[in-house]
């Protein structure tokens, strides 16, 4: 094995060994977590809330025993495979040691430890993002029209992942138009490539077709519900401290990327990013929804750095520009990452909020971070309904139907009975629930917040008996108050009244 590839072995062990310590054990997963694992039980080319590809890794994930162990794995491993596509860029671009060194310092001490902490879409998002300009960059390079067809693969992978890597591409498509490589557009390759990318993810677009195109309906949810909170300068702020420690080699990059004649044939990576941007300021995008943009301009910016430091000054700014990333991660360390337990958090409350952590979707502050916050209680809430299950008659035919999807996900994940399944009207479980037995007895799961009808008087005269069983109670939690009622020993066909509620909701 070559020093080279030893040195990048290094950064992926360090990489994996670092997602497995940034988070304590106060902590159990995240609500969005357990709703992709859940996707795993229902297989299909399309979900109300992501594209297909989260669920062929959960079902990959529930294959190898659905442990926390795998489920921390794979976003750990999609964060190394970013490391390992930038620095093979910098391999394309004839970068030396020191600039290999550098890229891949900067990508591993960045935001993308936080991202790669969550089992979610975003870190195969970025990955794919950094594979598409990578391809993209080749074919600049080449004019190999092979690059097209890979930029094709990686894109529809990219795109049955998460639907963000559009706005790559629209950014991209007027940056070639600016430059020599608009005779791109002439090519029949471009087109077949196309062809390819689309006939690849069709089967996701006609699953959208067929269920009425409900990316619309959440995307309209999403405006209305969080994007109206998002403050553009707040968003721009935020760029900023994503690779903050590799600012000076991004902001190097597009210099190079304008006067540096060995990166002539790449200046329309400069007009996509500036255009992304645009975009993304444009529909009040969610900060982290850019994050894709800034790899492979680390890598431009390595090597155009290793290139003007070889004079012998040099030598004296490059351990500065490798340490910067380090140092940066060591300030935020300890209150980015959920490695406090909440009670730290709170008592501390002051250096989170000025790093804008405790400001969530709602525009407002609050005591935890949302993610942190979003990682609490779960575990308790379904050992409560375990507990529960354990008395009632008649358990094969017991309905758990619960408000959110964070719920339902959660007690399906840690419940230590696999007869009973928890459902709900929200998300995607809205099209999982099936009556295929007669139900007699109902669990419901609450947030007393939103609940008027703390009484059960709508239920109650369809049911012998009907009992406030337990709430599960943790201040810290989002949710700081969960109601579980017991209905039970049913007088009505449950399952018809169950049909009438989905044909609503579904409307």
């Amino acid at each position: 094995m070559t020093k080279k590839n030893l040195i990048l072995l290094g950064f992926i062990v360090l990489k994996f060994l670092l997602q497995f310590v940034l988070i304590s054990s106060d902590y159990d997963l995240h609500r969005d977590e357990f709703l992709h694992l859940d996707q795993a039980r229902h297989l299909a080319w399309g979900y109300m809330s992501v594209p297909p590809f989260t669920s062929w890794i959960s079902f990959l994930i529930s294959m190898l025993g659905n442990s926390i162990f795998w489920i921390r794995f794979f976003p750990a491993l999609f964060g190394a495979l970013t490391i390992v596509v930038v620095w093979k860029a910098v391999e394309e671009l004839k970068g030396n040691l020191f600039a290999l060194i550098l890229s891949a310092t900067g990508v591993l001490f960045s935001v993308l430890l936080y991202i790669n902490t969550f089992y979610q879409p975003n870190s195969f998002d970025i990955l794919s993002w950094t594979m598409l300009y990578f391809a993209v960059l080749k074919f600049l390079k080449t004019e190999n029209r092979k690059w097209l067809y890979i930029a094709a693969l990686v894109f529809s992978i990219g795109f049955l992942n998460k639907y963000n890597i559009i706005f790559l591409v629209i950014g991209l498509l007027p940056a070639l138009l600016l430059t020599r490589h608009r005779r791109v557009f002439a090519k029949k390759d471009l087109y077949l490539a196309v062809v390819l990318a689309l006939l690849l993810i069709s089967p996701n677009l006609l699953w959208q077709y067929q269920h009425d195109f409900p990316v619309f309906h959440h995307l309209r949810e999403l405006t209305d519900s969080q994007l109206v909170n998002v403050e553009r300068a707040a968003f721009l702020k935020t760029q900023i401290l994503f690779f903050f420690g590799s600012l000076l080699v991004i902001i190097s990059a597009f210099y190079a990327l304008l006067f540096y004649k060995p990166f002539e044939k790449l200046k329309p990576f400069f007009w996509a990013f500036i255009f992304t941007l645009l975009i993304f300021l444009y529909f009040r995008a969610k900060s982290y929804y850019a994050m894709g943009l800034y790899p492979i301009y680390i890598a431009l910016g390595s090597v155009f750095l290793a290139d003007i430091l070889k004079k012998s000054w040099g030598k004296y700014v490059k351990p500065v520009l490798i340490l910067l990333p380090v140092l940066f991660f060591m300030l935020i360390v300890n209150f980015i990452f959920p490695n406090k337990s909440p009670e730290y958090v709170v008592n501390n409350a002051e250096k989170y909020q000025k790093s804008g952590m405790l400001r969530w979707e709602d525009g407002k502050d609050h005591s935890l971070p949302q993610d942190f916050a979003d990682m609490l209680g779960w575990k308790e809430l379904a050992q409560m309904v375990d507990s529960i299950c354990v008395e009632l008659p008649n358990l094969e035919n017991t309905f758990i139907l619960c408000d959110n999807y964070g719920q339902a996900g959660a007690i399906n994940y840690y419940t230590k009975n696999k007869n009973v399944i928890a459902n709900s009207y929200n998300a995607d479980y809205i099209n999982w629930i099936r009556l295929d037995k007669p139900i007699k007895n109902v669990i419901l799961v609450k947030q007393p917040v939103y609940d008027d009808d703390k009484g059960r008087k709508k239920e109650a005269p369809f049911f012998e008996t009907v009992y406030l069983a337990s709430q599960r109670i943790n201040q810290y939690a989002r949710e700081d108050t969960i109601s579980i009622y017991v209905l039970k020993n049913a007088n009505v066909d449950v399952n018809q009244i169950i049909n009438d509620d989905l044909a609503q909701k579904r409307k």
